[in-house]
């Protein structure tokens, strides 16, 4: 096994020729509404017998302002792939019932005659077969599910329903009740408030008897159920301690699945102050191994190790302390010799498994691509979802040497699409830091010209750009532009002290990186030093923000969904608890200056940069607020700049044409203030 470091040191890059079969004449660049031809492919699932592979196709439709989501099946041994669930309304969740004779979804179909019609339902499609029927009738709808061992019953996990408002009586356009808060925690984006005691519980649904079964209960929630080889109990992950808004202590816990009195009676087999999560049996019943976070003061900077425990509870055995890189996902193979999980190293995503006795890792899928999610079948059988630079996730079956691609979902319009080349680079900071990022070159590059570039920052902080189809990169490459993407301090997949040197101080050393990533690019001759742009999403935007009140030398700036002035989000976002772990309650001693520190607001008297301001109506992730700020400061500045809010929307854009709207918007900003040739600039 290679060790877990980057693969290429120094000032030097990977080429990665993006290729396509049809002729270079007949191919064109990527537009905006490309981004709805390109369909979504996830979940792999194997049949019993290791024939079939079921999976997901979502696709987007401008024109009705909706997506979908269908379950098609392909043969392990290639083919044609077959649509399962029919066109017209999303399905999702497949799985195979353990004899192989029905393939099991989830859908919300609109049948009112039905107990629960409308909602999220367990439905049932019968191979040798005919129609689809629904099997659940939960009133409030389902979230997961999955099977027993012996087919007979499912495991559901079930959101308690919404109480009847009452507040207003019948008096005609009555206003809804008042919300009233008690949580410490009050508030999530894409939910609001956070109010009543709703919360989500386990039950087991009899297949045949269609008796449904509370098993957990409580002021407390439930999520990553899984059965027992034998049935006969079920372990999930929950918060229990007695101020769950308060940390992310999350531990494992066992519940029998015959259990009568809704819960009462628990074993609590991890005790870690951390997070524990994605427990997974062994075939044996024995041992549980799962994904554990053992610094909880270092909030999402902290490494997720593998770990196992007996099922019964006791001491557990820490399995990845010096892999320093984070687990996902983690199963027993099926002969319990083995754990298989997902790690992420560098701006790549492997499959590892481990020998649980000689504790020996071998990557059994690696190389320049990213594992999604993956499905284990008979006889080590394994489905991936992969996905590399010039094409979204697909399914693949086999590891290594013997990994083959059995969908093709997406290659009839990619052979259409000049794509463009991208560069996996490596170069210093200005600590001498090595940094790892991706630059794409205009489509149609010419050796020798410097192009207009444009610097796009990642999410997170804690996350990455990596080995995987980037649709933005792309389209902005098609429009004439260098992109150079960075992954900073603070990203994910280099190990913890890497992302943790981001704390408590955003736009340091982060800001030094993400420059260099622009400098490296016009040493090498790629980018024009005169026409820099800089732009992102959520942390992107922060960044963005930070990059434009210490420098002038970008000419157009696209700040998304950002935060600029910390302490006026303090009970306003959702992260309360990861703020006061990282800045310190604001009123206590010296606190208030960390908060100060790391706001670029007190520097937006030296922003000169166009900025453009972007983001979502009712965003409670960064909530709008603080965009509106930026964008108030800026216009009394007299610095060019919009403010442009997407109304009813969350921290993501879901309508397709508000999706539209921000590329094309991106586009005509960029093509504005940085593709024009211009005379040099000086540092103000």
């Amino acid at each position: 096994m290679k060790p877990f470091t980057l693969s290429v040191l120094g000032s030097c890059a990977m080429l990665f020729l993006v290729s396509n079969p049809a002729d270079a004449q007949e191919r064109r660049p990527l537009q905006v509404d490309d981004m709805f031809a390109i369909k979504g492919v996830g979940a792999p699932v194997i049949s019993p017998d290791g024939a079939w592979i079921a999976y997901t196709v979502s696709e987007t439709s401008l024109e009705e302002e909706r997506s979908e989501t269908r379950i098609w099946m392909v043969s392990a041994a290639g083919g044609d792939p077959m649509p399962m669930t029919a066109a017209g309304s999303s399905a999702g969740n497949p799985e195979f019932s353990p004899d192989g004779k029905y393939l099991s979804f989830t859908a919300s179909r609109g049948d009112t005659a039905s107990r629960g019609g409308g909602k999220n339902q367990v439905w049932l499609l019968d191979r040798r077969g005919g129609e689809a029927r629904q099997l659940t009738e939960v009133e409030q709808g389902v979230g997961g599910y999955s099977w027993s061992a012996d087919g007979s019953r499912l495991l559901l996990s079930i959101r308690d329903p919404e109480p009847e408002d009452t507040w207003a009586g019948d008096k005609p356009n009555a206003p809804r009740a008042p919300w009233v808060i008690d949580r410490l925690r009050f508030k999530r984006d894409g939910v609001g408030y956070l109010t009543g005691n709703q919360h989500t519980h386990l039950y087991t649904f009899d297949v045949a008897t269609q008796v449904l079964t509370q098993i957990t209960s409580g002021d407390h929630d439930e999520s990553g159920a899984t059965w027992s080889p034998d049935g006969n109990y079920v372990a999930f992950v929950s918060n229990r301690t007695d101020e769950p808004d308060g940390n992310e202590n999350s531990d494992i816990w066992v519940v029998g699945a015959d259990n009568t009195d809704q819960g009462q009676t628990l074993l609590q087999v991890t005790t870690n102050p951390g997070s524990d999560s994605s427990p997974a049996w062994s075939p044996d019943g024995n041992w549980i191994t799962y994904v554990t976070g053992i610094e909880p003061d270092l909030i999402w900077y902290a490494t997720d190790h593998l770990a196992i425990v007996s099922s019964e509870g006791g001491q557990p055995r820490l399995l990845t302390r010096e892999l320093d890189r984070n687990v996902r996902g983690p199963r027993f193979s099926s002969d319990g010799e083995e754990i298989v999980f997902r790690v992420e190293d560098s701006a790549e995503n492997h499959l590892v498994s481990m020998d649980l006795e000689s504790r020996e890792m071998n990557r059994i899928i690696d190389g320049p691509l990213s594992v999604g999610s993956f499905a284990q079948g008979p006889d080590g059988m394994i489905a991936t979802q992969v996905a590399t630079l010039d094409r979204p996730n697909e399914i693949h079956i086999g590891t290594g040497d013997r990994l083959r691609r059995v969908t093709t979902t997406n290659d009839a319009f990619f052979e259409g699409i000049e794509l463009a080349e991208v560069k996996n680079v490596q170069f210093p900071s200005k600590d001498g830091t090595e940094i790892e990022g991706f630059v794409t070159l205009p489509v149609g590059y010419q050796e020798g010209l410097r192009y207009p570039t444009l610097l796009r920052i990642h999410g997170g902080p804690v996350s990455q750009f990596r080995h995987a189809f980037n649709f933005e990169a792309q389209l902005f490459a098609a429009s004439g532009y260098v992109v150079v993407q960075t992954n900073p301090r603070g990203s994910s997949g280099y190990g913890q002290a890497f992302s943790a040197d981001l704390w408590a101080e955003w736009g340091v050393r982060d800001y030094e990186d993400v420059v260099a990533g622009v400098d490296y690019t016009i040493e090498q001759g790629w980018s024009d030093e005169n026409r820099l742009g800089v732009g992102g999403w959520s942390y992107g935007g922060i960044l963005t923000d930070h990059v434009i009140t210490q420098t002038g030398r970008f000419r157009g700036a696209i700040t998304g969904a950002s935060e600029v002035l910390y302490i006026a989000n303090y009970g306003h976002d959702h992260y309360q608890l990861q703020w006061e772990k990282e800045l310190g309650l604001p009123w206590e001693g010296d606190n208030r200056q960390a908060w100060e520190d790391i706001s670029p607001f007190n520097k937006v008297d030296q922003v000169t940069t166009p900025t453009l301001i972007m983001g979502g109506e009712e965003d409670w992730n960064v909530p709008i607020q603080n965009s509106e700020q930026l964008y108030q400061a800026l216009r009394r500045l007299g610095v060019p700049t919009q403010l442009v809010v997407y109304p009813g929307q969350s921290h993501g854009l879901r309508p397709p044409s508000y999706q539209k709207d921000r590329y094309e918007r991106y586009l005509a900003w960029y093509d504005k203030w940085v593709k024009p040739a211009v005379k040099p600039i000086t540092e103000p």
